[in-house]
């Protein structure tokens, strides 16, 4: 569209226009989205049992950082601790419907009496960036937000089946 003379667009003064621009930014960025409501996870030993999304999760993380391919070997051996077949690393959707917006400003953005002593850093999922073999989406539950890395950078895993 091309904003010409007479235009009623050419008579608001610029403060008003780039105020309002700048208020429609700020709306846009505030985060709508609810925290996990009470009673949606069941702990179960060193597992924990999503009743919304019916995963299990591994209760608490890995105490190392992997490479993509590393969380995933450790992940299918998880069985051995945590019983049961099937562990492997969850998708980016899958991840973010572990963060809990509802701990405000204090990381980690999880559930701490469901899923304890969860790093507030990065944690592997297993979707790749579309187009590329060599990066992959992770989550920050520092910031509560979902970014891509190449596969080789070492973030934890929690495993899911």
């Amino acid at each position: 569209m091309r904003i010409q003379a007479g235009n009623p667009l050419m008579n608001v003064p610029y403060q008003r226009l780039f105020g309002a621009i700048a208020v429609i930014g700020i709306a846009l960025a505030v985060d709508a989205r609810a925290s996990a409501p009470a009673g949606r996870f069941t702990v179960n030993g060193g597992t924990v049992l999503d009743k919304q999304t019916k995963l299990t999760w591994q209760r608490t993380p890995s105490a190392t950082k992997y490479s993509l391919a590393n969380a995933k070997t450790a992940c299918a051996a998880a069985g051995v601790l945590l019983g049961g077949n099937g562990w492997r690393v969850p998708s980016i959707k899958e991840l973010q419907t572990l963060i809990d917006y509802s701990q405000g400003s204090t990381p980690p953005l999880i559930d701490a009496t469901a899923f304890p002593a969860t790093a507030a850093d990065s944690f592997w999922s297993s979707t790749p960036l579309s187009g590329s073999a060599s990066m992959a989406w992770y989550v920050s539950f520092y910031w509560g937000t979902a970014a891509n890395d190449v596969v080789t950078s070492t973030f934890y895993v929690r495993c899911v089946r």
